[in-house]
């Protein structure tokens, strides 16, 4: 049993996560580094005998899988000195481990006038960043979602939180949602069986990348966003406060960057099958390698697929993914990027508006088992995304980078729908199902083209991005509002089994027809002032155009950015930044159908960031202000009507400010051990002072951890975590009473466990527990007042072949 702590409490716990492990790691690695221990290391490829090397001789080691990609080792067997076992694993490889302050670095052998020299290796794979497969950790090299310079996250000078490969397959992370329950400071609302909202710093998170391309989701008829599945992805980037800079239009709370898994220069392939609670099974093949015998066209193939049944009654969701991608050295300087990717999901018995209403027709409040489901038996909300991409990489002898990126996206949505809104008689019990109909599908392309190197002023070199982006959105949709039961929709609330006819639809009621464009012109440079300072500054001048159903303009936005990093010693470097970010309507709307006018969110932050270990820990400390103008409220009386067609909003916005701190770790505090932990603490509040976004709790806590056992017991990793949240609250209209109401998610923990056992040196087995003392809780009140129950207690057990 946990006791709730207080938020003092809480931040000490966090600082402790975050800094008291150093010392404590530190002499583990100095001592064993100076013995002579025995080894025995099977022959494999390089990048894997590194890992196990290193493992064993309790020492950490920096490199990066593309470094030693085609490459083997011949392994160790006897007794060495950490120094002297290296060598011995990379002889014949061109490769060297050089000490370090922070453990070992791997560096080329290049011969110069009949002596060795030794070479720095390049630290990226690419403009987006590291790659984070297969480096065993849980926090990256380097990002680039920020500013597009390829930057460490020490270097980067705003908060920014990544959830690696590694982290994913430990705790099974399969789908975008379980990504953000373990990003420390992000809030997971669910509305339905089929929709989830994510927000962070008090804003609803609006703004999606994939490969650093921006789209915006629909989060009224969604477009599968929140229904991504993470088989083709290798690391999520969660950029927060407002990234006008480099996405446009968008929500100041923080923006999504997935990137795409990478073709790799040698051979692998794996087969993962699962099975888990309420019939949850699962298969994913990955393939990927070199497809001619100089290795320079690669291709990747990945393919999933996830059978999942719920706990909540008769609801069901088939999930489908594939993926390809190919790479092509065109020449030493150029790499061209193509790739398709493909993924459905077919639900059966889809929630909608919750799982449940909340009051009867007295106006009373009610209850039911977490396993209800409102929806009927035909209830669907089957969505589709096709994605094509192409990228073409120029890099020149100046150290200058030409990058142009096209993609390609269709998605979709077929939704014919029917579940319980209505409150139900309390003498009866009887109640309606309300029904409607949604069909639709969006067409994207966007582009996007920059430079990026370095150049001399005053004497110092420094950094230069300059690009410019260009995207287009149709949407057209049908809304089918009349339709037609040939039996009656009264249903027993109660004992409500899904039996229903589905009704007919007739013609449709509502046409949606919008086209939306942007187009603009970036820069961002870093200007090294003097060896610890450095000055980050930036603009976007974006046009914004919607064409439809509703028209809304906005022309030469200027989007400001600026940043500031200050190295205070060889670990820690101070920062401050500012960022903007704007949002036209092209949803939302009052309660006489009229478009809310544009908002915009301007981000104040600074703080502390800490590296070591060569990079493989992160730290972080932030203060942060995000103020928002024109911010949308909803309009709580007319939401109170479950028949009204969606939701309503003040015709006049309110201005928001958040205020609030942030403290965060990731990455490895010994050899073998990774964790990844977050402490957030905001409070939203409008002009007035009157707390706003109430059911984003003030204080969050999470930590997620694993181990791999020593000596003996070394094919035996073990780990879990858990996350806290204080009280949230939403105040709902009580329409049968004729007043406000106050419903509260009083605090809670949710802890997860897991296991993975390497059963031989190419297969494993994972055992996660998720929830695991099954606390019941909701993670979503008000949503045209109804409630949706978190999962309770669930278990997935995956194994895993490597080829």
């Amino acid at each position: 049993m946990f006791s709730t702590p207080s938020p003092r409490a809480s931040l000490l716990l966090a600082s402790r996560l975050l800094f008291g492990c150093l010392p404590l790691a530190l002499p583990a690695i100095a001592c064993a580094q100076q013995q002579v221990q025995a080894f025995d290391i099977a022959p494999g490829t390089l990048g894997e005998v590194l890992g196990r090397y290193a493992q064993a001789a309790g020492t950490p080691i920096v490199f990066q899988s593309q470094q030693v990609a085609g490459l083997n080792s011949a392994g160790l067997r006897g007794s060495y000195s950490v120094a002297e076992g290296f060598a011995k694993v990379l002889e014949g490889t061109g490769f060297t481990a050089q000490a370090s302050a922070d453990g070992y670095q791997l560096q080329a052998l290049t011969e110069a006038s009949g002596t060795l020299a030794l070479a720095a290796t390049e630290i990226t794979s690419n403009q987006l960043g590291t790659v984070t497969e297969g480096t065993g950790s849980y926090t990256p090299g380097t990002i680039a979602t920020a500013t597009r310079m390829v930057l460490t996250p020490r270097e980067t000078p705003q908060s920014i939180t990544v959830i690696t490969r590694q982290h994913m397959d430990d705790f099974g992370l399969n789908a975008i949602d379980d990504v953000m329950r373990h990003t420390p400071g992000i809030t997971v609302s669910t509305y339905d069986s089929e929709r989830t909202n994510y927000f962070a710093r008090g804003f609803s998170i609006e703004n999606f990348q994939y490969d650093g391309i921006p789209t915006l989701r629909n989060s009224a008829y969604s477009s599968g966003q929140t229904l991504t599945d993470m088989a083709i992805y290798d690391r999520v980037e969660i950029l927060k406060g407002a990234t006008g800079l480099l996405t446009g239009a968008g929500a100041p709370g923080a923006t999504l960057n997935l990137i795409r898994k990478k073709p790799t220069r040698d051979f692998k392939a794996s087969v993962e099958l699962g099975a888990g609670s309420w019939d949850n099974y699962r298969s994913q093949v990955d393939v990927s390698g070199p497809l001619t015998e100089r290795g320079n066209i690669r291709g990747r193939a990945v393919a999933a697929y996830q059978d999942k049944h719920s706990f909540m009654e008769r609801y069901q969701r088939k999930t489908s993914v594939y993926f390809a991608t190919l790479e092509a050295d065109l020449d030493d300087d150029t790499l061209l990027t193509v790739g398709v990717d493909y993924q459905d999901n077919d639900p059966q018995g889809s929630g909608w508006s919750g799982s449940r209403p909340l009051f009867n027709t007295n106006g009373d409040r009610i209850d039911v088992k977490r396993s209800y489901n409102n929806g009927a038996k035909w209830s669907r909300w089957e969505q589709y995304n096709r994605g094509a991409f192409a990228t073409l990489e120029r890099s020149f002898a100046n150290g200058w980078v030409a990058k142009a990126q096209l993609t390609h996206q269709l998605s979709g949505y077929y939704a014919p729908l029917g579940s319980i809104q209505s409150a139900p008689n309390p003498t009866t019990g009887l109640s309606t199902v309300y029904a409607n109909k949604f069909t639709g599908q969006t067409r994207a392309n966007a582009a996007d083209v920059y430079v990026s190197g370095p150049f001399n002023l005053l004497g110092r070199e420094h950094e230069l991005v300059v690009g410019g982006s260009a995207s287009s959105s149709h949407w057209k949709g049908k809304d089918y509002g009349s339709p037609k039961h040939p039996n009656g929709n009264v249903v027993d609330f109660w004992n409500f089994d899904g039996n229903i006819a589905e009704p007919d639809w007739g013609a449709p009621t509502y046409i949606n027809d919008l086209t939306t464009r942007q187009s603009a012109g970036y820069m961002s440079a870093r200007f090294n002032l003097t060896d610890p300072l450095n000055l980050f500054l930036g603009a976007r001048v974006a046009n914004y155009k919607l064409r439809g159903t509703d028209d809304s303009t906005e022309t030469g936005r200027l989007v400001p950015y600026a940043g500031v990093t200050y190295d205070l010693n060889e670990n820690f470097t101070a920062y401050a930044s500012y960022t903007d970010i704007f949002m036209p309507e092209s949803y939302n709307r009052d309660r006489n159908n009229k478009l809310l006018e544009p908002s915009e969110g301007k981000n104040y932050e600074g703080g502390l960031k800490g590296e070591f270990f060569g990079g493989r820990l992160n730290t972080s400390l932030a203060y942060f202000e995000v103020h928002q103008s024109n911010r949308a409220e909803a309009d709580a009386e007319y939401n109170a009507a479950p028949t009204n067609p969606s939701l309503g909003y003040a015709s006049k916005g309110i201005e928001a400010k958040t205020k609030g701190f942030e403290a965060e770790m990731s990455g490895e505090l010994a050899p073998g051990w990774q964790a990844q932990a977050g402490y957030t603490h905001k409070i939203i509040r409008d002009e007035s002072s009157k707390k706003v976004s109430t059911w984003e709790p003030e204080d969050q806590l999470s930590f997620y951890t694993t181990y791999k056992l020593q000596g003996p017991l070394d094919r035996l990793t073990v780990g879990g975590g858990a996350r806290w949240q204080n009280r949230s609250w939403q105040e709902l209209y009580n329409r049968y009473k004729g007043k406000n109401e106050e419903f509260a998610q009083e605090a809670y923990w949710l802890v997860d466990v897991m296991a993975r056992y390497q059963v031989t040196e190419n297969l494993s087995a994972t055992l996660n527990l998720n929830n695991a003392f099954d606390k019941k809780y909701y993670t979503n009140i008000g949503f045209y007042n109804t409630a949706y129950y978190g999962d309770p207690r669930n278990v997935m057990l995956t194994t895993r072949w490597n080829f």
